[in-house]
């Protein structure tokens, strides 16, 4: 697992000479790998791992800069009502915005490069120095309304880069510092922290930045385009000096690995990033369970994402699409890490996990979609029942992605994890881009129809 970001006293083997899979033997599971290390050595032997406390320190830092590229990059869609009026973003804008993410996965295999080869800390303190560059343009005083939009975007772009290794190196890092017992659970804090700090988008934004007039009862002083740009100026300088502190943090303290590894597993040697590849595209397991985890969890997060602009027909106000949008996903990420717990105990039962999971989301979808075709299935349309659909289909399928991690890591062991997530998140994000890009023409061509309908009412009228 890159040698070359480790001295020579680290790159020892683990267990002696014999003790290790023999060169040409079948690769199976992490627990399998162990169990079998575990058999050949003497009864007498000393544990084969060692975990150190400052692990949880690594788990806490990696978690925050997840949970803060989370937050920048939701930044925009529960506010873009106001977003609209303090800069004059169209809805195209809008949705661009939120696509800056999954277009910042397009070099995703590079990341995945540069975290095989160079190790964590390489590649953490380029991601946190990506996320530095982006929220510093987007800070950038200026008065011109055109130049600012597109530092904007520029500064979305940048963090959209950042992606790639906070939402994949979750099992890396989990198999890197964590035993096996833990495993699971130091994969859903750190992978479930980014969705959590999407999730605090949608209350710090609503609550700090007023919504214009038409969307919530405010004073017409507050409505003013100078007031909402001023908050929405507040929350990105907030921002940029939380991301400027993580990395200062990153920079003074993130070790690559620990001095010895925390079990069998973490020691094993891992195949090269092309045999890697070769071994996912021959998997026709993995590429199943990928597709099952890449199709409903890609195009949720680009639905909750634009969530209110989806939910503004149906007069839900900016503040109750922001409400609706957090407990989602804050419920999303205690289920699921509640569940990764529960299954770093009990193991085998991951498939059996992920179909009540995805029956859940299954009844919560067909909940929200027929309540809101109203005027055909007569179902009432109330704040009490898009809560609740919501945020049950958010618990569902959130829950299930640190599941799915550990169900992809153990499927094709003994590819890099790194590696392995990294394809199916890119399989997600593209998912992710078609949904918006689709929910973007369609506005569109909503809107415009809706333009066109009226001028042609009015016509009527005055004839």
């Amino acid at each position: 697992m890159g040698s070359g970001w480790s001295s020579e006293e680290e790159r020892q083997p683990l267990l002696g000479p014999g003790l290790g899979p023999a060169p040409g033997a079948a690769w199976r599971s992490r627990g399998e790998a162990a169990a079998a290390a575990a058999a050949v050595l003497p009864a007498a032997a000393p544990s084969p791992g060692r975990v150190y406390g400052r692990r949880w320190l690594v788990l806490l830092l990696f978690s925050l800069l997840g949970f803060v590229q989370g937050l920048v990059w939701n930044t925009w869609g529960p506010i873009q009502n106001s977003a609209r009026q303090a800069y004059g973003f169209s809805s195209w804008d809008i949705a661009l915005l939120v696509l800056w993410g999954p277009i910042g996965f397009m070099p995703c295999f590079a990341f995945m490069w540069l975290l095989d080869k160079r190790g964590l800390r390489i590649t953490v303190l380029l991601t946190s120095f990506l996320m530095v560059l982006g929220t510093g343009l987007r800070c950038i005083p200026i008065s011109d309304l055109m130049l600012k939009r597109r530092l904007i975007h520029a500064g979305q772009l940048l963090n959209g880069l950042a992606g790639p290794t906070v939402m994949n190196a979750a099992p890396f890092l989990s198999t890197t510092w964590f035993s096996a017992d833990e495993r699971a659970t130091a994969t859903a804090i750190a992978s479930m922290l980014s969705y959590l700090g999407g999730a605090c988008a949608f209350l710090v934004g609503p609550l700090v930045v007023p919504a214009p007039n038409g969307t919530a009862p405010l004073l017409a002083s507050e409505n003013s385009r100078a007031h909402i740009k001023d908050r929405i100026e507040t929350v990105l300088y907030a921002e940029f000096g939380v991301v400027c502190l993580l990395f200062s943090a990153t920079l003074a303290y993130f070790p690559p690995r620990p001095p010895l590894p925390p079990s069998v597993a973490a020691a094993s040697q891992r195949l090269s990033y092309r045999r890697s590849f070769c071994r996912l595209l021959s998997n026709l397991r993995f590429l199943m369970i990928a597709l099952a985890y890449a199709i409903p969890l890609g195009v949720f997060a680009g639905w909750s994402g634009v969530l209110d602009l989806i939910l503004t027909p149906v007069h839900v106000s900016q503040v109750d699409a922001g409400w609706i949008g957090f407990w989602s996903i804050v419920g999303g990420c205690v289920v699921g890490i509640a569940m990764a717990r529960f299954a770093d105990f009990i193991r085998g039962m991951l498939k059996l996990i992920l179909l009540l999971l995805f029956s859940g989301a299954t009844l919560s979808s067909t909940w929200f979609t027929l309540t809101c075709l109203n005027s055909i299935t007569h179902l009432p349309l109330t704040t009490v029942t898009l809560y609740a659909s919501c945020i049950l289909l958010g618990v569902f399928l959130n829950s299930s992605i640190p599941i799915f991690f550990e169900l992809f890591v153990e499927t094709v062991y003994p590819v890099p994890e790194g590696i392995t997530c990294g394809v199916v998140t890119f399989l997600s994000n593209m998912f992710m881009g078609v949904l918006l890009f689709f929910l973007t023409f369609y506005h569109t061509e909503i809107t415009k129809l809706r333009r066109e309908s009226s001028k042609k009412a009015k016509q009527a009228e005055q004839q």
